[in-house]
């Protein structure tokens, strides 16, 4: 019986770290949704562009307090590559994750999910660009899963989609994930610290959202009104410690171990996840929230589609087409 390398062991669990990532992402949906409902009725007629920043900016700029308090000692040995990829991911995550939280509201959230998802067809294009090579047999079975998965999920009718602000958005912010992802993989950032790129990269997402949130707000009370009230100030913990320190401190210490291509599929089973737990978080959230959001159904869309994600996150993760020694 031969024994798996110390290389093939870390990068199982890479993928075991950053499966379980995807499920705060996932549980951020329904959060996220719920604060949104709240904050719409603690502040009526706000514009979406208020509530998507304000809500980013809260949320990333309070993961970042608590990282620059437990990280104090280390603020000074940052180095200047540390500091260039920690404001290079949070350009591109905070931006894409402003696109993608106001195209939902112009979108239905399926086809939002599906053309999110798009970063697992632009990240394998971009690695057979600059390479100059097309993916192993095994990562092109799994992206073409991939995409038939999320293809069924959001139920897409080729002939009927169009391509309006909440589709055009989303586009936007899944070329921006892509960035996000591929820069986490750079051989030039091999050396940094997860921890001390984390620590730059949440402040400054924040202040990626700041620009947006001061022209469209309302006023500074509407901003303290919608994030300090009990209901919403609860859902930003939640927030905060499972889908933003949690989530993002895996991303950033566990993907360098594996390819951009493994990464970006691996994500896509964030709208999986996401489906499943809208059958039954939501009216938990809701009842305790006070707002009106009702569970989703399980459809044979929902079974079908996410089956093929999940054959190829499965397929991805087994060792099957890899050499031992």
């Amino acid at each position: 019986m031969t024994l798996a390398s110390p290389d093939l062991v870390r990068r199982q669990k890479a993928l075991r770290a950053l499966t379980f990532a995807t499920l705060f992402w996932a549980l951020s949906f329904p959060v996220m949704k719920t604060l949104v409902l709240a904050q719409a009725g603690l502040v009526p007629g706000a514009g979406s562009w208020f509530l998507t920043s304000l809500s980013v900016a809260a949320r990333f700029g309070c993961a970042g307090l608590v990282l620059i308090l437990f990280t104090f000692r280390q603020l000074g040995s940052l180095t200047p590559r540390e500091w260039e990829q920690g404001l290079v991911l949070a350009g591109f995550g905070g931006l894409g994750i402003l696109f993608q939280m106001d195209g939902l509201t112009y979108t239905a959230a399926s086809t939002s999910a599906f053309l999110t998802q798009a970063y697992c067809v632009f990240i394998p294009v971009w690695v057979a660009l600059v390479g100059r090579r097309l993916p192993p047999l095994k990562q092109g079975f799994c992206i073409v899963l991939v995409v038939g998965g999320v293809a069924v999920l959001a139920g897409v009718n080729w002939r009927m989609m169009e391509l309006g602000r909440g589709e055009f958005e989303t586009l936007i912010s899944s070329l921006l994930f892509t960035g996000q992802i591929i820069t986490l993989e750079r051989t030039r950032y091999a050396g940094n610290r997860p921890l001390m790129i984390s620590t730059v990269m949440f402040p400054a997402m924040a202040l990626v959202c700041l620009p947006v949130l001061w022209v469209t707000a309302p006023s500074m009370a509407a901003c303290v009104r919608a994030i300090a009230a009990p209901v919403p100030a609860a859902l930003l913990a939640v927030l905060v410690v499972f889908c933003t320190l949690g989530a993002y401190l895996f991303m950033n210490f566990w993907q360098r171990f594996v390819t951009s291509t493994e990464a970006g599929l691996i994500y896509c089973l964030e709208p999986v996840l996401a489906s499943l737990l809208a059958l039954f978080v939501p009216v938990w959230l809701s009842q305790w929230a006070g707002v009106d959001y009702p569970n989703e159904q399980l459809t044979f869309r929902l079974v079908l589609g996410g089956g093929l994600i999940t054959a190829a996150n499965i397929l991805l993760q087994s060792s099957w087409g890899e050499s031992r020694g």
